[in-house]
Order: C-alpha cells, then sequence, then structure tokens
C-alpha cells in the first residue's frame, strides 16, 4: 500500500510535468492579491501537484493529523482542486445545515462517470428535481416506519438464517466470518425487499463475488484518483480507476437487466405490487423514470445498504472482544431482559440501552463512510470567517470529529458507557456523532440500517459465547482499517461462537 501512495505521487509529478507544465504555468499563473478567495489556512501547496502527497493510504487519518495544525476549517490544494475540509461538529453545522442548501451538490470522482451514473444516481446526482423524485420514491417505498414495520418479518427470517450458519459453524468448531455472514444477511434482505428472492448464500462462491464487487465499487470510488485532480488527464485513466468501475457496474448491471426482463416478461396486466421492483416498473411504464435510472438507483441501494450495515456489525463485533469488560456487559445486559438464547424483536432494542451505546460507540470510532459523500460548492459561502470558493470539493471528516480530544474522553477507547444516559444519537441532529450526515443528504437508508445493525448485532450476542481463534488474545487482533467510500477492517475478523 505505501509503495502504491509513492507511485501515486510519482506518477503525478512526472505526467503532469513533463507534458503539462507550461498549460498550467499560463493558466494558473499568479494572480493580484484583490482576486484571492479569502481561503480556510492550510499546508503551502508544492507546485503543479498540491498537497496530494499529503494524503497517503489514509487519508482520514492524513487529514485529521494536517487540522490539528491548520484549524477545524482547512484548505488544500490538490492538484487543479480546491479542497475544504471540516473536522469540528460546529463546522460541520455550518456547511451541513446553515448552508446545506449551497453545499448540498456532490463533487462527482472521475471513476463515478459511468453508463451515466454520476447524473441518475440519487447518491451523486445533483440536488434538483430529479433528485427530490428519486429520494420521494425511496423514502415513500422502502424506509418510511409504515414499510419498515410491515417487512419486520422478513427481516426477522434473514436474522434467524444468519443464527442458523453460525449454529452450524459451532456445532463444527469453526470461526465464522463475521463481516461475510452479515453481508449475506443484509444483501440478501435487501434483495427480497427489492426482487423478492434471495440473491446470495451465505457459504456460496457468489458471496464472496459480489461482497469483493461491492467493495471494490467503494474503493475506486473513493481512492485518490489523478483523473480528479487533473481534469486534463481524463481521457488516458492513468490509474485504470474509470476502466475497473465499467466491469464493476457491469456485473451489478447485468444482474439487475435480468431481473427486470424476466418481471416484465411474467408480469400481468392486473399484477399488484410486490415488491419495489414492481414500484420501480410502474414508473417506468408511466415515462417517470428510464431503465438506466433504475440501475442506477439499484446499484445505490445494494452497495451503500448491504456495505455500511455489514461493516458496522464487523467493527462492533471486533470491538466487543477487544473489550472482553464490555462484551461481558452486553450479554449481561441481553441475559437480564432477554434471556441467553431467547428470540430478539425489534420492539425489545428501547430496553437495551448498552447495546444502543455499544452501536453508537463503533460508528463514533468506525463511521461507514469517514467524510460521509464529497460534496461541491455551488457558489462562494463563508463559513467561519473564510471562503469556500464556488467549485470547491467540500469533506467533513466525521473520523476526525469522533476522535477530537475535545470532544471525546479518551477518544481512542472503546466505551460504551460514554453514551449511556446522554440523549445523543446519530440521526444527523447532534453533530459530534454524524456518521450518516446531516441536511438534505442525509442517508435515505438510515431506518433501515439501525433496524438492520442492532438486529444482528443482539442476535449474535445474544444466541452465541464468542471467542478468538487458535488461542488468539485480544491484544493480538490487527485493529486497522483500508479507505475506499467506506471503511472496512482490513483484516476480516473470524471469531468462533460457542452454545451457553
Amino acid at each position: 500500500m505505501q509503495m502504491a501512495t509513492h507511485l501515486f505521487t510519482w506518477l503525478a509529478l512526472g505526467c503532469t510535468t513533463t507534458y503539462f507544465l507550461l498549460f498550467f504555468l499560463i493558466r494558473h499563473r499568479p494572480r493580484r492579491k484583490s482576486q484571492l478567495p479569502n481561503l480556510p489556512p492550510g499546508p503551502a501547496p508544492l507546485p503543479i501537484i498540491g498537497s496530494l502527497h499529503k494524503l497517503g493510504d489514509r487519508p482520514h487519518l492524513s487529514l485529521a493529523e494536517l487540522s490539528k495544525c491548520h484549524g477545524p476549517l482547512m484548505s488544500l490544494r490538490l492538484g487543479h482542486v480546491t479542497t475544504i475540509v471540516a473536522s469540528s461538529p460546529a463546522v460541520a453545522r455550518e456547511i451541513l445545515q446553515k448552508n446545506d442548501q449551497y453545499l448540498a451538490s456532490r463533487f462527482v470522482p472521475d471513476a463515478v462517470h459511468i453508463f451515466d451514473h454520476n447524473k441518475k444516481s440519487m447518491v451523486w446526482s445533483p440536488l434538483n428535481h430529479f433528485w427530490r423524485n428519486l429520494k420521494r420514491i425511496s423514502a415513500t417505498q422502502l424506509f418510511t416506519n409504515q414499510r419498515l414495520d410491515t417487512n419486520q418479518g422478513l427481516r426477522r427470517a434473514k436474522v434467524q438464517e444468519l443464527l442458523d450458519h453460525v449454529r452450524s459453524c459451532c456445532s463444527e468448531g469453526l470461526p465464522v466470518d463475521i463481516g461475510r455472514a452479515a453481508f449475506v444477511t443484509a444483501i440478501n434482505l435487501i434483495s427480497n425487499t427489492v426482487f423478492s428472492v434471495d440473491l446470495v448464500g451465505v457459504n456460496s462462491e457468489s458471496s464472496h463475488e459480489f461482497k469483493e464487487t461491492v467493495w471494490a465499487i467503494m474503493v475506486e470510488a473513493g481512492s485518490p484518483n489523478l483523473s480528479d485532480y487533473f481534469p486534463i488527464l481524463r481521457w488516458m485513466d492513468l490509474q485504470g480507476r474509470r476502466r475497473r468501475q465499467r466491469a464493476n457496474f457491469q456485473k451489478l448491471h447485468a444482474f439487475f437487466d435480468k431481473m427486470i426482463d424476466d418481471r416484465l416478461r411474467h408480469a400481468s396486466a392486473n399484477a399488484t405490487c410486490r415488491d419495489f421492483l414492481d414500484v420501480l416498473l410502474q414508473s417506468l411504464q408511466r415515462s417517470e423514470i428510464d431503465r438506466v435510472i433504475i440501475k442506477s438507483l439499484l446499484t445505490d441501494i445494494f452497495t451503500a445498504g448491504s456495505d455500511t450495515s455489514s461493516n458496522t456489525v464487523e467493527w462492533a463485533m471486533a470491538e466487543l472482544l477487544h473489550n472482553p469488560k464490555a462484551m461481558a456487559r452486553a450479554q449481561a445486559e441481553l441475559s437480564e431482559i432477554i434471556g441467553f438464547g431467547n428470540h430478539i424483536e425489534e420492539s425489545d432494542f428501547v430496553r437495551l440501552p448498552y447495546l444502543q451505546s455499544i452501536v453508537k460507540e463503533t460508528l463514533r470510532l468506525h463511521p461507514p463512510a469517514p467524510f460521509l459523500i464529497p460534496r461541491k460548492a455551488e457558489d462562494d459561502v463563508d463559513v467561519g470567517g473564510f471562503t469556500i470558493p464556488k467549485h470547491a470539493q467540500v469533506l467533513v471528516n466525521v473520523w476526525a470529529i469522533g476522535r477530537d480530544t475535545s470532544i471525546w474522553e479518551d477518544p481512542d477507547n472503546f466505551n460504551p458507557t460514554r453514551f449511556m444516559g446522554s440523549g445523543l444519537d446519530y440521526k444527523g441532529k447532534n453533530f459530534e456523532l454524524i456518521p450518516f450526515g446531516s441536511g438534505s443528504r442525509t442517508c435515505p437508508g438510515l431506518p433501515l440500517a439501525d433496524r438492520m445493525v442492532h438486529f444482528m448485532l443482539a442476535s449474535l450476542l445474544c444466541s452465541f459465547h464468542w471467542s478468538l481463534p487458535d488461542g488468539m488474545s485480544s491484544r493480538d487482533m490487527d485493529m486497522s482499517d483500508m479507505f475506499g467510500i467506506t471503511l472496512a477492517k482490513a483484516v476480516p475478523l473470524r471469531a468462533v461462537p460457542t452454545k451457553h
């Protein structure tokens, strides 16, 4: 990974210096002081590449360290792009709430400019009528409390399949790949909601392939790319991100095309809506959306919905195994309130404050998207006495906010009790904890993710005791992460279940 970082830097230096130095010197000749915006402070940029060399392979950590020197509102020049980074709750509130209407558009990575996904995706499209229509369809047909309550039996069935898989591993004395098992549960829940069928089996090769494809999409979209920072280089696709992303999208789209064609082939004129695909196809027949829009929306739902929930469950289990006292307290609460080995219902969550605190603490330390999704300024915006210039990329480093020593005591320590009785939640109102964002671009899937993460985690803890394989101790665990749009655990968690 370190070699890849150096290669990225040298590619930036070599290619831009050799072929485009004259272009940039002419186009970006120094402006008069009166022409310069009042940018927030930041590191002094190098010629041509700016501060690209400072990103490293874990940009969330690198930018958190830089913010300690330059402040909670920081500017960097990354190649051709002015980037603004917010690293405090107060500044995040200014950006996501007070100035939401001016800063709610997307800075779209070049690797997302595939099959018009940048224009027809709910995640990446600008804040316009088209986006509002997609959000309305998703919100009313997938994520309302009424719809979620209706699908409670489906979630119960998928979690039971997860427990059946763990029980099988338990009887054979085998460790469980927590992230993969949680991913299969999440993806099959989404697939049943959308298509009324399971997509993958927990031990199937297809589950591994689908998980790899989803993670590859996140990596290509989230990793530093020369094409994003030097637009004149986009046609070359020097790092191959657009080429690889096209292949990733083609895999998903081929599956979606098959499901759409099968449904249209067997649809009857008087068919009632059975699932979300029926809703989308009715909109297609009314010419409200087209097939490309359907596939883009489904790509958003399947990638974001499966990856974030499964990662959070994996991180929560990893932290509990890394902190045995917290694990013991969580299971004591479940044993007292539910009874060890008994089935859990979603209505039980309100009676499990320590479990809720575990989820909050996990999201504080390991937010699903460390920078949320990059925003773009549609106009010059004043924030904190500085100017965010038009077209700037705007990042909110929620990872840095979650580890800020001025907000959290001993912030690197996993301590769920800090949330007991605090009243803090992650629904977008408390800017100390905004793993799903805030304002108009709050993650629309938050209500479903909230239920699924609690359900999977509580069920795993209430049905089994857990230990690390091969005599490994908690001190030996690798708790490092891998950066993409989302943060995954670098070393997948394997844990051994035993019955009570």
